[in-house]
């Protein structure tokens, strides 16, 4: 951190590099200080607020720009970059009848022409990464890092304005991990998840309060397969066995 604090940071705490690049960079490999993480966080709203919430990030940015503004509390501005329609954006590619991903944002540009067909690729991981953001955080489906491999799972979903249901299938090496929510119209929510056998789950349900959230119209707290539950100031934590859960509150 002092080596790049030396190299990249002034003095009062300022990348020295100003793209959206650069502050995604900082603030998702935990290379800045406090004071640094404050100013790149505010820099990076700023910045997709002078690009009218587009993003102007390569290969190398784009596919930890969703991440760290979901993980910094900015879960709303992740998904208006998601639901962008107009070049530079995901959804540009499909209103030009896209079903993959492609290498240039404008591989088949607003006049209808192509990009060069020696460098076009229209199925390409860098920008395609964003699933990697839908799978672990709109969804919620992640593994614990301080255990092997989805031996421990996270379904921790992280709804935000514009998507009214998601839903996300995992082949892990303990069998499928499943994670579909989507609102209600009485303005609740409902979570199913499967845990594969011989694994065990930490359950988030975003929003939800203890005394009415429910499994199979159960209590949380006398529902078979939960093995402790506890309330947080942004919904409630489950702590739960393999099995298949149907979760409403």
């Amino acid at each position: 951190m002092s080596a790049f604090h030396l190299e990249f940071v002034s003095p009062n705490g300022r990348l020295t590099v100003p793209t959206q690049t650069a502050q995604v960079l900082g603030l998702m490999f935990g290379i800045l200080d406090e004071q640094a993480q404050n100013r790149a966080e505010k820099k990076l709203l700023e910045l997709l607020e002078e690009s009218k919430h587009h993003l102007t990030t390569g290969f190398v940015g784009t596919p930890y720009l969703n991440h760290v503004l979901t993980d910094s509390g900015h879960n709303d501005a992740a998904y208006k970059l998601l639901f962008q329609q107009d070049y530079p954006s995901w959804l540009y590619q499909v209103t030009k009848g896209a079903t993959t991903i492609w290498e240039h944002w404008d591989g088949i540009k607003e006049d209808g022409s192509f990009w060069s067909r020696d460098m076009n690729s229209f199925n390409h991981y860098a920008y395609g990464a964003i699933g990697d953001w839908l799978y672990r955080r709109v969804a919620g489906i992640d593994t614990d890092e301080q255990a092997v491999g989805y031996k421990k799972i996270h379904v921790r979903p992280q709804p935000g304005e514009g998507l009214d249901w998601a839903e996300a299938r995992l082949e892990t090496m303990y069998g499928e991990v499943r994670s579909c929510w989507k609102r209600t119209d009485n303005g609740g929510m409902e979570l199913e998840a499967t845990i594969p056998a011989n694994t065990t789950a930490e359950i988030k349900l975003p929003n939800a309060k203890l005394e009415t959230a429910r499994e199979n119209g159960s209590r949380l707290d006398a529902a078979p397969g939960i093995v402790s539950v506890r309330e947080e100031a942004d919904g409630v934590m489950l702590s739960v066995g393999s099995g298949q859960y149907s979760f409403s509150w």
